[in-house]
């Protein structure tokens, strides 16, 4: 369902959080750990791209060109042949199957893959999360349906290979070049202060209700705005980190929230469709839930977008191609506290998500941390 109510339901929280620091036996992580996948047939992902590496440092050898067509939707053959196989050749070529933790696309690289049976539609991300199973020697991953993650959860465990046989896929995507830019360079202020929105307004969900209750019970009570009324929450200052039902709560009636976000915030939603699109909407387009009436579609979807974060100056989002299902969006009560724990965006991110091969985006540089609380 388009509201995310039939979804599967998680009986047991993941635990309740013992202690917030970086884990035991974690490693620094360096710009040699990201390989960057550019798309020379868009000028956008090549002006992404060497803009990215210029102020990460990213070395030159972690740069992997490929050439496909710039549409946002690619079928499979094609991803195979013209994503996946290129970016396997460039890790292979260059001996970073093991040194890269995270990959990170740029926009102009294809967004998501198209159904061409049941349930085996995704994101061109969630499926390059696999390539390094592969690439030691694992048969190909099922199709159709979802791939369990096998770093969700991991809440006190380093991200290592091979550990975790995965890589960790962000984008660098937003409405236009400045957009990204913007994003890459808050990220680079980032800092472990402000505020967690955590909004409760709901769409009837139980389950979800309780992640984000559990996501304001795990962060520090005077780091936190717990909003359980009907209505959303708008216009907060220094905010850090949101969570809500988005969209899909009937009472939301803006398309922005209104923040004033700072440097290193990111967003998370139970939203079904929020990552469909890099286009940018009519600026009098205000996003719902009416799956009737497609005079307010944008893009296929009344639903809200993931991009619209970035524009209004959060540093990450996270985003779904199409239906994920409640029990496949990003746990809030997972994603919030590990990213104030200290934990890099893209670790944050991916302990907090329960599939791969799925519908699944994040947004953001995965590098991007805010430090230790208290420094």
């Amino acid at each position: 369902m388009r509201i995310l109510q039939a979804s599967v339901r998680i009986a047991t929280l993941v635990g309740v959080m013992a202690g917030l620091g970086a884990p035991a036996g974690a490693q620094a992580v360096t710009p040699e750990r990201v390989l960057v996948v550019v798309n020379d047939r868009s000028p956008l992902s090549r002006t992404i791209g060497e803009y990215y590496v210029r102020r990460r440092g990213v070395p030159l050898r972690n740069v992997c060109r490929i050439q496909t067509a710039s549409d946002e939707e690619i079928g499979r053959a094609a991803y195979t042949a013209g994503i996946a196989a290129p970016v396997s050749q460039c890790l292979r070529r260059q001996g970073l199957i093991e040194s890269v933790y995270f990959i990170v696309t740029t926009a102009g690289v294809p967004l998501r893959i198209p159904a061409a049976a049941q349930n085996d539609q995704a994101s061109v991300d969630s499926e390059l999360t696999l390539l390094y199973g592969e690439l030691k020697g694992g048969p190909p991953h099922r199709l159709p349906g979802t791939v369990p993650n096998p770093f969700f959860g991991k809440r006190d465990v380093a991200f290592s290979h091979p550990e975790f046989p995965i890589y960790l896929v962000t984008r660098l995507a937003a409405y236009d070049f400045a957009g990204v830019k913007a994003m890459i360079d808050r990220s680079l202020a980032a800092a472990n202060r402000g505020k967690f929105v955590i909004d409760m307004a709901s769409a009837g969900d139980a389950q979800g209700e309780e992640w984000l209750r559990n996501a304001a019970v795990f962060l520090p009570k005077d780091r936190v705005v717990f909003d359980e009324s009907s209505g959303p929450v708008y216009d907060q200052t220094d905010v850090i980190g949101y969570t809500s039902w988005g969209s899909n709560d009937a009472n939301h009636k803006k398309r922005f929230p209104g923040f004033k976000w700072l440097p290193g915030a990111i967003a998370t939603q139970y939203v079904s469709t929020d990552g469909r699109t890099f286009a940018r909407p009519p600026e009098n387009w205000i996003p719902g839930k009416n799956w009737r009436d497609p005079a307010g579609f944008f893009a296929n979807s009344p639903q809200g977008l993931a991009a619209d974060f970035i524009l209004e100056g959060a540093t990450g989002a996270s985003g779904h191609v199409d239906e994920p299902y409640l029990a496949m969006t990003p746990r809030p009560d997972l994603l919030l506290p590990a990213y104030y724990s200290g934990r890099n965006l893209a670790e944050s991110y991916y302990l907090a998500m329960r599939s791969l091969s799925w519908q699944n985006i994040v947004l953001g540089d995965p590098l991007c941390a805010l430090g230790k609380p208290g420094r």
